[in-house]
């Protein structure tokens, strides 16, 4: 870090403080390609749209790769959304063991990582609010920051496991404003288009990451089991200079990062933190770093 002739610590270059921003973004539209590719490769077309001509075309789901973010095949192995697997069980009153089975790796990999990575690195509706947090900046819309508390999501997930056993659908995925963005770029599906609606207008003039924080089931699912992860932001007290740029450009609640900026903790442990970097970025003193440790 260096530091002015008055000994006030001067931001660390742009680069650098923007490298897990554009690994994020880098990461967030490889996944969206990354889903899309089967079905380009196979001569299909993205949004459900058809291609003409009466020539046979290859079917996508007999490449070594297909899916959606709800399920996936990947050479031959199959991998299920962990909680859309817990609706479906609910809902059929008879869990399929396969299914489970099938969800376990997902669980074990961003439990490995850090449950809600899933949250700050490939879920495409963060990617859309990052886009309408630039929007609520350049248009200088005044939101809450804080409306409802964080937690709130895991008791948003509890009630839809109950709904979905009531009404023996899986409800968040009738609803899941990730399909809108996953399921609608591949498929041209309108499931959770309306909800997605609903976040942006919320997101621009009720309260800043509402839904991430505070309301969606997916999240409050990956927050259960955030504190496991390996991956954890890091704090130099001895470094920091309190100007609270990390809490400002955090993606998942600033809260969460009172325990190391008032020096009771090293590493930030709430399992809602993303690991999504913003903060590292925004530090222009280098006191955050994002590696691996619980200390």
């Amino acid at each position: 870090m260096s530091t002015s002739s008055a000994g006030t610590p001067k931001p660390a270059n742009t680069a650098f403080r923007l490298r897990w921003t554009a690994a994020r973004r880098a990461v967030q539209l490889a996944a969206l390609l990354l889903f899309a590719a089967p079905l380009l490769m196979a001569g299909w077309s993205l949004l459900g749209l058809t291609v003409g001509g009466e020539d046979a075309m290859a079917t996508p789901s007999a490449l070594p790769f297909f899916g959606s973010l709800s399920s996936s095949s990947l050479g031959g192995a199959t991998f299920v959304d962990p909680f859309a697997a817990l609706q479906v069980a609910a809902a059929s009153k008879a869990p399929d063991p396969n299914l489970l089975l099938f969800a376990l790796p997902v669980v074990v990999a961003y439990g490995l990582v850090r449950g809600r990575a899933f949250c700050g690195w490939v879920c495409p509706v963060n990617l859309v609010l990052e886009g309408v947090d630039f929007i609520r900046r350049k248009l200088n819309l005044s939101v809450k920051e804080a409306s409802i508390p964080r937690h709130a999501k895991l008791w948003v997930a509890v009630a839809v496991l109950a709904l979905s056993a009531t009404l023996s659908v899986p409800v968040f995925e009738a609803l899941s404003p990730i399909s809108a963005v996953n399921k609608g770029l591949l498929f041209g599906s309108t499931a959770g288009l309306l909800m997605l609606a609903a976040i942006v207008v919320a997101e621009l003039f009720w309260a800043h990451r509402v839904w991430c924080r505070s309301l969606c089931p997916l999240g409050g699912f990956y927050e259960a089991i955030g504190r496991l992860g390996r991956v954890n932001v890091k704090y130099d007290r001895d470094a920091c200079i309190h100007c609270e740029a990390c809490q400002k450009a955090c993606l998942a609640d600033p809260i969460i990062l009172a325990p190391v900026l008032d020096e009771r903790d090293t590493v930030v442990r709430a399992g809602d933190c993303m690991a999504c970097g913003s903060c590292v970025d925004a530090c222009p003193a280098r006191a955050l770093s994002l590696g691996l440790g619980k200390r």
